[in-house]
């Protein structure tokens, strides 16, 4: 295979997955190798209570429903995507999130 060929992509899309896991939030962290995104579900409401020294905290208890682990050069492309599907849902629903 050349180097310099285009590349055509051919995903499988399992059935299972097609309708996807619905995240509240993600939490991203990295090592060396490989950075990892962990798409976490709010498991109940929030809670008042105290942390070990005695401070007022609130508990949010959540459960990861999918991790995904990325190598570090693909972090830039899927920024790159991020980014340009945000503008194009800006676009599209006149909605603007962040500052």
């Amino acid at each position: 295979m050349a180097d310099d060929a285009p590349r055509q992509f051919e995903i499988d899309l399992p059935p299972e997955v097609v309708p996807g896991s619905y995240a509240d939030f993600a939490n991203v962290w990295h090592t060396p190798d490989v950075f990892v995104m962990d798409f976490v579900s709010l498991a109940r409401p929030p809670q008042a209570a105290t942390d070990a020294e005695g401070n007022a905290v609130t508990v949010v208890p959540g459960r990861v429903v999918q991790r995904v682990r990325i190598p570090p050069r693909q972090v830039f492309e899927l920024a790159k995507a991020l980014t340009q599907q945000l503008e194009f849902w800006e676009q599209e629903t006149g909605r603007r999130t962040g500052a």
